[in-house]
């Protein structure tokens, strides 16, 4: 939750506020000084911010060229106040005289030296802030980072055994907060222009006043006005007018997917699907550093502290800590943030600071979040019989592995930098890393709400800076990479045309073997299997020279899709089908033949709902649905004759008429 606050921004717009007018013996920015002081500070600060938590700040913005009280009496009294009322005074001048900044006016007038000696005064006498414009103006494409309060994911006990059944069970009270958390940028919200703002005829979730208008969340901008959205749920039903009806939220259900079957489990029995658990954060072991693999770590991390005002629990918690660090070794604890919440595993790292110590948590997985997949070694090849081979032509030799680790070296940033005494530094500190998307988004904004027409200026240099490596380094690590380049003998790889691959030269390999001719042969007259449909398919269209060959091709794949969906077993061979489909449909875009698949598609829909394909399969539609596998449109393959609209239609919508029930 970010710090509330409340700033006064009091703006001095031109010289003419240096003129004495209407027979008055001060100027008229001390005039209008008396009334803000007087005014704004004491009244609208004082009055809407009271004694509450708000950070109040004053932001005086001037050219300092009229002429000022410099009556100490009056700086003393305004001093006074802002003391009293806890208020922060920031003071900008245009053309101010900056030492620390490295900005002098020359030839300035003595009237504006004098008052920036007075501004200067109130400002070290309120323990303000003073400085001149052009820094102001240019800090304004550094990045404002926001300050947010902690809020405690957990408060209790950190257990280590059960006290209910050992009298050696260890409590220590501690509090669990956010370390790292991804800050989102800003949402955008629909609205809409109202066309009458006189008539509220829109539906609005805004506030409705009196005289009609709708109060808007937008800081008076009366033309726009909120979207309301609403849902409804239909079911088919062939006697309903358009063969769907609408039902009530509330006559819903929750079912579970159980093979091609819905389980129902209704409200009274939803309780044996939650685990019941009570809040706990509860150490199970230990484990040595060198023993946890770093991609276990799967959230945010977090910190553990001991309770504040709790001295018994920071000595027993820097005690753990200590001996972790010690050990070097992690703990393992079963962490659930509040009663029924599902219980989550935790590695605890201690972390020992100057200032203070703590416990750093991440999340690890269960065995069921783990996914296990078995790549070839990159070091070795292993040949079927089970062979290691060390030396082969897709292992790195010595000297690539050399110009590798050499170039690698050459690109490193950590001693790229310079620090403010010229020494070598880290080229690219984390303190200096914004995120490009969520600060654009937040200058784009600010700069349309106050130039509604005018175009949005290019990001801050901050923000891209560090998109492209630095000039610099690539140039002097040329060499490196042109080695690097030698070594691994790198080629240009041609261009992948576009277009019907049977009318295009097709890109010879470099021994100038006809590979198709030694291991296809005749492949006009195959027929396309079951159990190798896929690169069947594929070798079948690669060497088909007419059309009447790739529509043979793509209707015995697509005897070999109907045939694994009538003899599925549930939905076991979906997959697979959905495979083969999706296939088809790339070699067809390839290919710049769309209505091949096309018919194919609409073919498979009608059988489909026709329960032409072992019974009622229409579970397998939507599986289609879900895999995008619909109609090859415009936009995809200029060829098609489908448009946008009709493949959505076609996706979507169920036909009566092609199940067989015309109305």
């Amino acid at each position: 939750m970010a710090e509330k606050e409340a700033t006064v921004y009091i703006v001095d717009v031109g010289a003419s506020m240096g003129e004495k007018r209407n027979g008055r013996r001060t100027s008229d920015l001390d005039f209008a000084m008396t009334y803000v002081w007087d005014k704004i500070t004491s009244t609208m600060i004082t009055k809407y911010c009271k004694k509450l938590k708000y950070k109040r700040k004053i932001v005086l913005i001037t050219d300092g060229r009229g002429p000022l009280d410099d009556d100490p009496a009056s700086i003393s009294e305004i001093t006074k106040k802002i003391k009293q009322d806890d208020m922060e005074l920031v003071i900008i001048g245009v053309d101010f005289d900056d030492p620390e900044y490295g900005f002098k006016e020359e030839d300035k007038e003595p009237q504006k030296a004098q008052n920036e000696q007075i501004f200067k005064a109130l400002a070290d006498a309120c323990g303000g802030i003073i400085g001149t414009l052009q820094q102001a103006v240019e800090e304004l494409g550094m990045p404002r980072l926001k300050n947010t309060r902690p809020v405690p994911s957990y408060k209790g006990p950190l257990a280590l055994g059960d006290a209910a059944a050992y009298d050696s069970a260890i409590y220590i009270d501690v509090e669990r907060y956010p370390r790292t958390s991804v800050r989102r940028p800003l949402t955008a919200s629909q609205y809409v222009h109202r066309l009458d703002p006189s008539q509220n005829t829109i539906q609005s979730s805004g506030t409705v006043l009196p005289d009609g208008d709708t109060e808007m969340a937008d800081a008076g901008t009366h033309d726009l006005t909120n979207v309301k959205s609403s849902r409804t749920y239909q079911v088919l039903d062939e006697e309903a007018p358009g063969g769907k009806r609408d039902v009530s939220r509330d006559d819903l259900a929750k079912g579970y997917e159980y093979g091609r079957t819905a389980v129902h489990i209704n409200e009274t029995d939803e309780n044996v699907t939650k685990l019941e658990t009570q809040a706990a954060l509860e150490l199970i072991g230990f484990i040595p550093w060198a023993k946890y693999d770093r991609y276990m770590s799967m959230s945010n991390s977090n910190i553990v502290i001991a309770q504040r005002t709790n001295s018994k629990a920071i000595m027993a918690l820097s005690s753990l800590i200590h001996a972790l660090f010690e050990l070097e070794s992690y703990a393992i604890a079963r962490l659930v943030p509040k009663a029924d919440k599902p219980p989550v595993i935790l590695l605890l790292a201690p972390s020992i600071e100057v200032d203070y110590e703590c416990l750093l948590d991440v999340q690890i997985p269960f065995t069921e979040d783990v996914r296990s997949y078995k790549f070839p070694p990159l070091d070795r090849v292993i040949t079927i019989s089970g062979k290691v081979i060390k030396e082969h032509r897709n292992l790195p030799n010595d000297t690539l592995s050399s110009a590798m680790s050499d170039y690698i070296d050459s690109m490193d940033l950590s001693r790229f930098g310079r620090d403010e005494e010229g020494n070598p530094s880290e080229y690219m500190p984390m303190t200096d890393t914004f995120s490009p998307v969520l600060h654009r988004i937040d200058q784009a904004v600010r700069w349309r709400a106050v130039h509604p027409t005018e175009p949005i200026p290019p990001p801050y240099e901050i923000l891209i800076r560090y998109s492209q490596p630095p000039e610099d380094l690539v140039s002097s690590s040329k060499r490196k990479l042109e080695k690097l380049m030698a070594a691994a003998d790198v080629k240009k790889v041609p261009p992948k045309v576009q277009g019907r691959r049977r009318n295009r030269n097709e890109v010879k390999p470099l021994s100038g073997l006809n590979v198709e001719a030694l291991i296809g042969g005749d492949r006009k007259k195959a027929k396309i299997s079951s159990q190798n449909a896929i690169p069947d398919f594929r070798q079948t269209v690669n060497t088909a020279d007419s059309m009447e060959g790739m529509r043979d091709a793509a209707q015995q794949l697509g005897a070999v899709v109907e045939i694994r969906i009538r003899d599925s077993f549930g939905d076991i061979a979906y997959a697979r089908a959905l495979e083969e489909i999706g296939v088809m449909r790339e070699e067809m875009i390839d290919l710049e033949e769309p209505d091949i698949y096309n018919d194919f598609a609409r073919a498979l829909k009608r059988k489909l709902l026709a329960e032409e394909l072992g019974g009622n399969r229409k579970d397998f539609w939507w599986e289609f649905r879900k895999s995008r596998l619909g109609l090859i449109d415009k936009q995809t393959s200029e060829a098609s004759k489908a448009t946008e609209e009709d493949a959505k239609a076609r996706l979507l919508v169920l036909e009566p008429e092609l199940m067989g029930k015309t109305k």
